[in-house]
């Protein structure tokens, strides 16, 4: 009994003196969040937005993530933890970033807590130039992923080197602070109908949302910004996303737009007072639509 408790309280006093340590520096690495679908290398589909889309470029947002990758034969991982089809969408990866010239590419299987474990695992952690979440259910990433020893380590590379971190779909939604992982579609505006978690907090005071103009979320995310407007709210649409540096200075890439939600000067909202199933209101929200090259900076408190 006395062995299994001290077990227990070693991870927690780890991450909390790193949470401690973390909170005032400037992480050396690089994130890439991605709002779902970005572009592998063929043309767009018929009938989609990019169609006539004079900013769409193929593979720009996979071909940057390349760029900013560090070293000789540098060693990229693809973690398809989110997926429900991990190795069909592992091998897309493998195929396309073969075709950028990646030589050097593994795949990170983690489909469980126990897997977070696997010492082969965390030795290539320790050696990755760059990672790529892909896409799938974010709550998968934080239920699996959180408290343990490889996210532990991830964050400690992300502080410390040149670490490059992908995720796209669910897995740019688990990087920032808050999470959201569910809401009922068309009804987000009602009290209670959107779920939020803590995310993996790779990007802090803020929230992404992803395939957002597609799938006209725009509401769900003002509904997490009431509850709490110190964050700023990040909606990726697909094909989009952001290369974050320091921390907070952020530059949009590929084809659409990038909608950020600032509540921080909002004047009123209800969500505290009224009852679950009632529409909230909020007022005075600051709203910015960026495309490709704008640039954001988030004010870190």
């Amino acid at each position: 009994m006395t062995k299994t408790k001290t077990a227990e309280k070693k991870p927690r006093k780890a991450e909390e003196k790193q949470k401690e340590t973390l909170a005032y520096k400037v992480p050396k690495g690089t994130l890439i969040a991605i709002g779902g679908h970005e572009n592998k290398g063929d043309e767009p589909e018929e009938g989609s937005s990019n169609a006539d889309n004079l900013n769409f470029v193929k593979n720009e947002i996979l071909e940057r993530f390349v760029s900013e990758l560090k070293g000789a034969n540098p060693l990229v991982l693809v973690i398809p933890t989110a997926s429900s089809i991990p190795e069909e969408v592992s091998k897309d990866y493998i195929e396309v970033f073969k075709k950028l010239k990646v030589k050097n590419i593994e795949v990170i299987d983690i489909r469980n807590r126990e897997d977070t474990c696997k010492e082969e695992y965390l030795e290539l952690l320790k050696k990755a130039a760059g990672i790529m979440f892909t896409g799938g259910d974010q709550l998968k990433l934080t239920a699996i992923l959180g408290g343990t020893e490889f996210m532990r380590l991830l964050k400690e590379r992300y502080y410390a080197d040149s670490l490059v971190i992908a995720g796209t779909s669910a897995g740019a939604a688990a990087m920032s602070t808050q999470m959201i992982y569910q809401g009922n579609s068309g009804g987000e505006f009602i009290k209670g109908s959107v779920s939020i978690t803590a995310g993996l907090e790779l990007l802090n005071d803020a929230a992404i949302d992803t395939h957002f103009i597609t799938r006209g979320r725009i509401v769900r995310m003002v509904q997490m910004i009431a509850t709490n407007p110190s964050f700023i709210g990040i909606g990726l649409e697909e094909d989009t996303g952001i290369v974050v540096k320091n921390g907070k200075d952020i530059e949009v890439i590929g084809s659409g737009l990038v909608i950020f939600v600032d509540g921080r000067g909002s004047t009123h909202s209800n969500i505290y007072r009224v009852e679950e199933g009632v529409p909230i209101s909020i007022r005075d929200l600051k709203v910015h639509l960026l495309g490709k090259g704008d640039t954001y900076t988030l004010e870190i408190f």
